[in-house]
């Protein structure tokens, strides 16, 4: 994946703190971009430790946070609408639409997106 910033999905973060390698060199110095979405999912995982949740503050501190703009919420209404993802999953793909960046995720339900450009993951496990 070319250029330095990268809009990446909730999943492709929770790969990154397993230490999913491919995931790693992939993301090595980009400025990450997320909705504000994916910072709320990571930090609701069920049963993290401190330490699980300490690490999950610090890669988000690293990120640049999408919020729900006005663009991005116009976005997430017709992604929601003609698209038919939930509504998180809507709002994940308007921010990075809004971003003007293709969405990074390993969750085949964006394929089916034609108005927001994404690059699909496929871990090798």
């Amino acid at each position: 994946m070319s250029g330095s910033k990268i809009f990446v999905d909730t999943n492709i973060l929770i790969y990154l703190l397993q230490g999913d390698l491919t995931i790693t060199e992939i993301l090595e110095g980009k400025e990450l971009f997320i909705s504000v979405i994916t910072e709320l999912e990571l930090q609701t995982i069920p049963n993290l430790s401190s330490s699980q949740l300490n690490s999950i503050k610090q890669l988000i501190a690293d990120c640049q946070i999408i919020g729900l703009l006005e663009g991005v919420k116009s976005k997430a209404i017709e992604i929601r609408k003609f698209e038919k993802l939930k509504l998180p999953d809507a709002i994940i793909a308007a921010s990075a639409a809004h971003c003007i960046m293709p969405l990074f995720t390993a969750d085949k339900g964006f394929k089916k997106l034609s108005s927001v450009d994404v690059v699909l993951y496929e871990s090798s496990e």
